[in-house]
């Protein structure tokens, strides 16, 4: 029985929203007026290719896919069937969204499908790691253990994002806002002081004269630097969504000192808990290693998995295929050749991502406590600058009334 998204009026004349199942949009339009309500629109719940109506999915954040995943264990581990206990995710759930995409799910699970065939229709909220992981999972009959690694998975990912984003917001914010304060003082508070010298017709000292050059500039041709600065940043933008363009740039970074390992961090931390994840839910390692590639964002480092999966398929060791790209940090190869004698795959994998991570996390803060007080003394020293500049004339007009 498929599910439909409804907006309808109460006897208010309030709109409402929500989803329910029924044979076709009339039953459903039947089913709201025997409540009460007042179908404005009906329209069946697609998937994410195909859905543009009420609940069209954008898919859901990594917070709420984490928390979903983990409460579907819980309910599957407590021994609830899947299609129950999706009906229960859809009546406690809070957000149309959510609502809608378990009302979806559990109709196509009533239809027949897996619940891997049935996410395969939201590939936005559910990517192929997690429909994989899923669809292994279902097999093995260890579904609730492989829903609680993927939370696991999702909340450690969505924790990684977070870190990422509030180590580099502080110098970020700080940058902006220092480029405003100076700009502001030599676009308008800097003329206005200095005229006042430039009608005395005494010679201006050098650094006055640079101050006052800079100053008309940016009052003469500011909007077009802005216009060049925009340019440049849509240019950027758009070369980069070229495959070789972008190839170029991924290699240049992997070989640029500080972020060139910090990249590398965080792609082998991504690609190390993807493949853990996948392996310890009996996906078979070549399957595992194609779409762990997919999730890696770096292109260089995405291509030497594929051709790690290549080199594994003609019976290398995975860490040697790994190796021989040059770029995964040794420390990861380790692990995971370890891994490998041990037979203990998917827990080395984890232990290297967590290595990584850390690793990660601990250049963040050194980078971070580094940038604050330099990005202070750059604009502390640009604010010594225009306030010389200004005082110089000051003391040679005190020279020479003395």
């Amino acid at each position: 029985m498929p599910a439909f998204a409804y907006q309808a009026l109460d006897a208010n004349g309030r709109t409402c929203r929500g989803v329910l199942q029924g044979d076709t949009a009339r039953a459903v339009r039947g089913s709201l007026r025997e409540r009460g309500l007042s179908p404005l629109a009906v329209e069946e719940v697609a998937g994410d290719r195909g859905s543009r109506g009420l609940f069209a999915s954008r898919g859901l954040g990594g917070a709420q896919l984490a928390l979903l995943t983990r409460q579907l264990a819980t309910l599957i581990g407590a021994g609830l069937p899947i299609d129950e206990a999706l009906a229960a995710l859809s009546e406690q759930s809070d957000g149309e969204r959510q609502r809608a995409l378990t009302v979806a799910l559990r109709a196509r699970v009533m239809e027949g499908a897996a619940l891997a065939q049935a996410m395969a229709e939201f590939p936005e909220t559910f990517p192929d790691v997690y429909r994989a992981s899923v669809a292994a999972g279902e097999q093995s009959g260890q579904l609730d253990t492989v829903l609680e690694k993927l939370a696991d998975h999702a909340e450690a990912r969505d924790a990684l994002a977070q870190k990422l984003i509030g180590a580099l917001a502080y110098p970020l914010l700080l940058t902006l806002v220092a480029a405003a304060v100076v700009t502001g003082l030599l676009a308008f508070v800097v003329p206005q002081i200095v005229s006042v010298f430039q009608g005395t017709g005494q010679a201006l000292p050098l650094a006055t004269r640079v101050l006052l050059a800079v100053s008309d500039f940016l009052r003469a041709w500011g909007w077009l630097l802005l216009l060049v600065l925009a340019g440049a940043v849509v240019g950027a933008a758009l070369a980069l969504r070229r495959d070789t363009i972008r190839h170029r740039w991924h290699a240049t970074v992997l070989r640029l000192p500080l972020l060139g390992r910090l990249t590398r961090a965080a792609n082998t931390a991504r690609a190390a808990r993807t493949l853990a994840l996948l392996s310890g839910s009996a996906v078979p390692l070549l399957d595992a290693l194609s779409i762990t590639a997919q999730v890696v964002p770096n292109l260089p480092m995405r291509e030497a998995l594929r051709r790690a999966a290549v080199r594994v398929r003609e019976g290398t060791a995975f860490a040697r295929a790994l190796a021989d790209s040059g770029h995964f940090p040794p420390v990861a190869l380790r692990l995971i050749a370890s891994g490998e004698r041990s037979g203990q795959l998917p827990r080395m994998l984890d232990q290297a991502a967590r290595q990584q991570q850390r690793e990660l996390e601990r250049w963040l803060t050194a980078l971070t406590t580094v940038l604050g007080p330099l990005v202070i003394l750059i604009v502390g020293a640009l604010v010594l600058f225009i306030v010389l500049a200004i005082l110089l004339p000051i003391f040679e007009m005190n020279r020479m009334v003395k």
